[in-house]
């Protein structure tokens, strides 16, 4: 029985474009993960901010607080004032002035306290800031990503749609006796689902060529690598090594 011919053009040509297919499918793929990976960033800035914002909010409620707290102790010290003026007894005088220094004392830590506050407040809002800046900028990334990606996807469909056109009418051009083991490999390999001969070696695997099997390969005979199961052709101006 004769063995069914391939042309080497063929393989070659099939070679290419599945190499071509995948690169084009993976460009496709990549451009929605980019546009992904924009919004995470973005939405990762988006909660930075808002922890920044209740830590800000938090701290300037502790601020009044104590704000509060040391005009009611102000206030008391004033009715403590006004009592030690009317104070009946020597005893009563002195319990008045010790309370009223021990509420300049407390008043005195809260002044520190509420200082400190508000300069913790204003680096605070210093970050919140710069944190709205960069929320900005992730959110501009994000849309200059998704404009990119709507603009590149058509391209790359009508693109693929070419070559999958392309690449149909040649695997119709191949012999049936070859076609189920060629799809079975691509099934399996893709894009590496073919291979050129060099130097009478496998250029997927390596795996050394017998000579035979090389003039079989540049006679057209449908050859698949021993080792990987890889489709064989020669390469333009390929030779068998010697």
């Amino acid at each position: 029985m004769t063995a069914p011919n391939v042309s080497a053009d063929v393989l070659r040509s099939l070679h290419r474009i599945h190499r071509q297919l995948s690169d084009l499918r993976e460009r496709l793929e990549r451009g929605p993960k980019q546009v992904h990976a924009a919004e995470a960033h973005a939405k990762h800035r988006d909660d930075q901010l808002a922890a920044l914002r209740a830590k800000a909010k938090e701290l300037r409620m502790a601020a009044d607080a104590k704000q509060l707290q040391l005009k009611t102790s102000e206030a008391k010290i004033e009715e403590l004032k006004v009592k030690l003026n009317t104070a009946s007894s020597n005893a009563e005088y002195q319990a008045f002035r010790e309370q009223i220094a021990a509420k300049k004392m407390i008043n005195s830590v809260l002044d520190d306290e509420i200082l400190e506050a508000w300069e913790k407040s204003e680096q605070l809002q210093q970050k919140v800031a710069e944190a709205e800046t960069l929320l900005e900028k992730a959110k501009q990334k994000v849309e200059q990503v998704r404009e990119e990606t709507n603009q590149r996807t058509p391209r790359l469909e009508g693109d693929i749609g070419r070559l999958e056109a392309e690449l149909e009418q040649l695997e119709g051009s191949l012999p049936p006796e070859i076609r189920g083991s060629y799809q079975r490999v691509v099934r399996h390999r893709g894009e590496d689902a073919l291979a050129p001969v060099e130097g009478q070696f496998c250029g997927g695997c390596n795996t050394h060529i017998p000579l035979n099997d090389c003039h079989k390969i540049l006679l057209g005979e449908p050859m698949f690598c021993r080792s990987c199961g890889r489709l064989l052709y020669m390469p333009e101006e390929g030779t068998p090594g010697k």
